[in-house]
């Protein structure tokens, strides 16, 4: 009789980025810069050149003066939402150029 170690996906991968935080870290960036477009919708994502984060920061460039006011105005709420759609607090901030 064959024995197997039968464990679930998710349990191995919560595991594996548990032993591996700068990896997680890293992940929980990818999925805020993807939700970018998922929150902003698609006008915003065209007018979007530049988008990473570096140290818990978002750093945005856009095209437009005005974009770039109203994504200021609007930063905290941001942060709220991308965060939420990342599923863990990966930004505390946005530097909108």
């Amino acid at each position: 009789m064959k024995r197997t170690n039968a464990q679930p996906l998710g349990e191995l991968l919560q595991e594996f980025y548990n032993e591996r935080p700068e990896l997680r870290q890293k992940i929980l960036e990818v999925r805020v810069v993807r939700a970018w477009g998922e929150v902003l919708g698609v006008s915003v994502s065209k007018a979007t050149r530049s988008l990473y984060v570096r140290q818990g920061v978002l750093y945005v460039s856009v095209d437009s003066s005005v974009l770039r006011n109203e994504l200021m105005l609007n930063r905290a709420h941001l942060v709220e939402k991308l965060n939420e759609c990342a599923g863990s607090e990966v930004i505390r901030d946005i530097v909108v150029r």
